[in-house]
């Protein structure tokens, strides 16, 4: 029996007057055992102590590298370590890019002034030359300026990109996918024009003197040149130096691709007591950048999934489905975990009703966001409408929309996407950059985030999506 007490009663009361009233009946203990959820997750410091131990032992955990393969020796096992928990390492392979000595970089103008700035090559980008790379500026604004431009326009140039994330977007993920195709398509398109290098903005909206990394996709292995990015405020004085002056770049970078390494997902998974062959997923990627500790990116995701479970084990809750933890491989530069696993599955004809995923910061969470194939999205939204009532008074909303890089090579096995949607407006301050470290990340913020993903599995596994 449950003990109730006064704010207990207090805060049923308050949930049930948000209810209509023909759900109140059907809902009563899912009102409880929602709270329930939210009370553990906040009483328990577990999901910060592990992801202070992930970040500070294994920080840098680019796929197929030293640091990766500890962090996943590490989670698995602390899953294994959980009672009702079988946990293991999926084999992945994943294209293994090192970043070398560090980057270097200055600018010199017509009175033969010089400044250095901190730069990050771009994750996958090729090297300079030995001798490195020393040539004029030219800014852009769009990938659109520079194919404007005939052939050879740009030879023995560096292109700048230099295009700001809108301020003006509310929805900073939003802001995000405008300013992103000049870091990820930037080099092959300058290429495309005869440039030897580019430079990029990086993709923030923070004034500060931190570049942010990130990766660069080639679409022809014949138009590889050096990408590199550097912070706004080295991106605004460069620009303004561009009005005045012509300018010079020196680049001399060390990276390379090294070649295909393992670099396994982990998997830790509590059987279903009335449909073990049904699945329900939550996760996120382990890797990060070799930059900073990647604590909001990803670790964050990785440690709410593991807390899922914790959570669900300390409350006495047997699933009905199975519940399977996903730490995905190499999300960061190739996305090969997700491919893999989703692979595997297929080839399993495994049954997954439902994917979670957690790639969007350890802030306080607002809500998910939902996606599945054009055949099933109508059905299963109505069906998760339906629990918006219960999770309201926790400040969580729904909307429709893209729910994760790692889940989304599911979408043709039919599941329900979800994507857990934090608060967005401080994420890419700390976005593929130095920054990424655990002490910023709220505790309670990251815990919310877990009793989140816990409520909707919960929901889900007890009623279905059908």
């Amino acid at each position: 029996m449950i003990p109730v007490y006064p704010a207990l009663v207090r805060f049923y009361f308050v949930i049930l007057a948000a209810f209509p009233i023909w759900l109140v009946g059907q809902s009563d203990d899912d009102v409880f055992f929602i709270k329930k959820i939210h009370t553990e997750a906040l009483s328990s410091d577990s999901s910060y102590s592990l992801l202070k131990e992930l970040c500070t032992r294994f920080p840098g955990r680019l796929a197929g590298s030293h640091a990766y393969l500890g962090a996943a020796r590490f989670m698995e096992q602390h899953l294994s370590g959980m009672p009702d928990i079988q946990a293991y390492q999926q084999e992945c392979i994943a294209q293994y890019w090192d970043r070398g000595n560090k980057e270097d970089v200055y600018f010199t103008d017509n009175e033969g002034n010089r400044w250095d700035v901190n730069a990050l090559a771009l994750g996958n980008s090729i090297a300079t030359p030995v001798q490195g790379v020393y040539a004029e500026v030219i800014e852009f604004q769009s990938l659109d300026e520079v194919e404007s431009l005939g052939p050879g326009a740009l030879a023995g140039k560096v292109a700048f990109f230099n295009r700001p994330m809108a301020k003006d977007v509310i929805h900073t993920f939003h802001a995000y996918g405008r300013a992103v195709d000049q870091r990820s398509s930037g080099a092959s398109v300058a290429a495309s024009r005869g440039a030897v290098a580019v430079l990029v903005r990086s993709v923030t909206h923070l004034k500060h003197h931190l570049p942010h990394t990130g990766g660069v996709n080639y679409k022809d292995s014949s138009l590889m040149i050096p990408a590199v990015a550097i912070s706004t405020i080295d991106a605004d004085m460069l620009s303004q130096k561009l009005l005045q002056s012509t300018v010079l770049v020196y680049i001399k970078t060390d990276c390379r691709m090294v070649g295909p390494r393992s670099a396994p997902n982990v998997i830790g998974e509590i059987k279903g007591t009335d449909f073990p062959e049904k699945i329900i997923v939550v996760g996120g990627h382990l890797d990060s950048w070799d930059v900073g500790q990647g604590a909001h990116d990803d670790g964050a995701g990785c440690v709410q999934s593991a807390e899922v479970l914790r959570i669900l084990i300390a409350l006495n809750y047997k699933p009905r489905h199975t519940i399977r933890c996903v730490l995905f491989s190499n999300e960061e530069n190739g996305v090969a975990g997700g491919r893999t696993y989703a692979d595997i599955a297929a080839g399993k004809a495994e049954n997954h009703v439902a994917a979670i995923e957690s790639d969007a910061g350890g802030f306080s969470p607002r809500g998910f966001s939902f996606d599945a194939s054009p055949e099933m999205f109508n059905d299963y939204y109505k069906k998760v409408s339906e629990w918006l009532p219960l999770l309201e008074p926790y400040g969580y909303q729904f909307e429709k929309g893209y729910s994760g890089v790692d889940i989304s090579p599911l979408k043709s096995q039919n599941p329900l996407l979800i994507g857990l949607r934090p608060d967005s407006q401080r994420y890419f301050d700390f976005h593929h950059n130095e920054n990424d470290r655990v002490e910023n990340v709220h505790p309670r913020e990251l815990a919310l985030g877990a009793a989140a993903m816990a409520s909707m599995i919960y929901l889900i596994d007890k009623y279905g999506l059908n």
